[in-house]
């Protein structure tokens, strides 16, 4: 498999450093509130990544952290009149919720910054040690300038990084793109002992003790939005690539921006939807195909009726697995289709495990994911029994992979039996060519909200959607 690596600007073949493991490490949310759109693409996206590295079968060890301390989350403690803590708490529930409605995998692991200050204290400490790290007033300072590398990820010198950089121009720093390892306690902010006065850790070196906490000190894959790159991910580099003298991570990934209507998304703005919000209002997996609809490093562009179109097409693949479903329970025994059903199964397959393995392009293995959708459509129904499984089992298969499909029910098995016996009752008015009263019965069933379909196969029927 071939995946861009940001710190190399190039597509480089993936190979573990461990062999049948995959150490993979993806910068969470702030818990602060609900997860917006944006959040979700590097929630969907790596955990796509994920689930392709497993049915390759390997062993993924899949780290993602809680940022649980940092300005945001004091800021709203603080509004709301609660702890840190609280409000860390409400919202990792939070985020589960969203994040198993839209199939995302739990992690490994969710380390969370605040139980992980210990080893963050020790990392400091290191880098102190080896003159990488000052101490002024009880804030820690990283000396940027001194790690010889800085500038790699965004592939920018000192120079271009001081001209474009937000950057903190406190009169204690010996430079100002030096960056804070530990903050000195400020009034109305939670606080935890350390060698330099009592504080809290800075953001980017929470990253770094949780990655080589949980993953070792050099690790296959670092990911996350794009807008980490500068100065986030350039820190975690620059810190633990200091403090161990091993690379960080070899692979780099970066997800693109998430546009509302061509705009960037802003909370500034108001141009933006939590993902609570959409799947309430739509199926949680349209929101996922949205997503890998688009090749994950390119921009997506985010509006109510792109996710009305993914909701219709993610309808047609529901639509053709439950007919697969259907046409098995009542399979007449044709066979006139079944060397070309499974001849375009098996080449479908290979196109969307070709575009997997193309730096996961997923734009590209949806599209064959639909191509082979339409294809089942048109020789199901003149297929034999085993035909017909192998369809249902690939197409299974391959949205399992892109975490689709996983929740379909057998709507059959929950049809009341009071709705099955008016469909019997019109079957029997059908045989007896009473076709007035066929149609009422018809017309009753759908009042109840079910639909009845007639198919050389027998009856079959549906919820109305």
């Amino acid at each position: 498999m071939k995946l861009y690596n940001t710190l190399t600007m190039t597509k480089e073949e993936f190979e573990p450093l461990e062999q049948g493991k995959v150490k993979m490490y993806v910068c969470g949310p702030t818990v602060y509130d609900f997860i917006h759109i944006g959040n979700a693409r590097p929630l969907i996206v790596f955990d796509t990544l994920r689930r392709y590295f497993e049915y390759k079968g390997y062993e993924v060890i899949y780290i993602q952290n809680f940022t649980d301390i940092e300005d945001k989350m004091i800021n709203r403690a603080n509004k709301e009149g609660i702890t840190v803590f609280e409000l860390a708490e409400r919202f990792i529930k939070e985020y589960y919720k969203d994040a198993d409605r839209l199939n995302v995998k739990r992690a490994t692991k969710n380390p969370r910054a605040t139980e992980e200050i210990p080893d963050m204290i020790t990392l400091i400490q290191k880098l102190i040690d080896k003159g990488y790290a000052y101490v002024v007033d009880g804030d820690v300072y990283f000396r940027t300038r001194k790690f010889a590398e800085y500038g790699k990820l965004s592939h920018k010198n000192i120079e271009e990084l001081m001209a474009g950089a937000r950057v903190d121009l406190s009169e204690k720093k010996e430079d100002p793109l030096d960056f804070a390892l530990w903050k000195a306690k400020k009034e109305g902010e939670p606080a935890w002992l350390s060698p330099w006065g009592e504080g809290r850790p800075g953001w980017h070196v929470e990253c770094s003790v949780m990655a080589m906490k949980y993953l070792g000190e050099t690790i296959d894959i670092h990911a996350g939005g794009q807008d980490l790159i500068f100065p986030h991910h350039e820190n975690e580099i620059a810190q633990s690539e200091a403090a161990t003298g091993k690379p960080f991570a070899r692979f780099w990934l970066h997800n693109g921006y998430v546009n509302i209507n061509n705009e960037k998304m802003s909370k500034s703005l108001g141009n933006f939807f939590t993902v609570r919000e959409i799947i309430e209002k739509y199926h949680p997996e349209a929101l996922r195909l949205f997503m890998l609809q688009a090749h994950y490093r390119k921009p997506l562009n985010f509006s109510l009726d792109l996710i009305e179109q993914a909701e219709s097409a993610l309808k047609r693949i529901y639509k053709c697995y439950e007919n697969l479903e259907y046409l098995i329970r009542n399979e007449t025994g044709s066979n006139s289709s079944n060397s070309t059903l499974k001849a375009s199964l098996e080449q479908f397959k290979i196109k969307f495990i070709d575009a997997m393995e193309d730096d996961l392009n997923t734009a590209e293995a949806t599209g064959y994911l639909f191509e082979m959708v339409r294809e089942i459509n048109t020789h199901a129904n003149t297929c034999s029994k085993d035909v017909l499984i192998l369809a249902r089992d690939t197409l299974k298969e391959l949205c399992g992979i892109l975490g689709i499909l996983e929740q379909y029910e057998q709507k059959e098995d929950e049809i009341p039996l009071e709705i099955l016996e008016l469909v019997e009752k019109r079957n029997q008015a059908r045989k007896a060519k009473n076709f007035a009263e066929a149609d009422r019965i018809r017309d009753e069933l759908k009042s109840l909200g079910y639909i009845v379909l007639d198919t050389p196969q027998g009856t079959k029927i549906e919820r109305e959607k």
